[in-house]
């Protein structure tokens, strides 16, 4: 059998791809296993309280939230559970 172009081919294709992993492989470094230390020494001392500001933050209960007016006719909620899909849906809208 004459060693013809399309062996030559089909060697490269098959040869070449070999060869770039097997040297990737070979030039790659084997990781160390990371060094433990043996004793861990944390800081010793309490952490320092957080400068005063001079305006402080207002609390939640400190805060003042307006009601909505109050109306006698139906709400304009979204939730048409009863008729199932929501009539302003389009397609799509799940």
């Amino acid at each position: 059998m004459v060693f013809s172009r399309r062996m030559a081919a089909l060697a490269a294709v098959v040869l070449i791809p070999l060869g770039i992993a097997a040297t990737s492989f070979a030039l790659t470094d084997s990781p160390q296993e990371p060094k433990v230390p043996a004793k861990v020494e944390l800081e010793s001392g309490s952490p320092s309280p957080a400068p005063p500001s001079s305006s402080p933050e207002p609390t939640p209960s400190d805060q003042v939230v307006t009601r909505p007016p109050v109306t006698d006719g139906p709400s304009d909620d979204d939730d048409d559970d009863d008729r199932g899909q929501d009539a302003d849906d389009g397609p799509g809208d799940g």
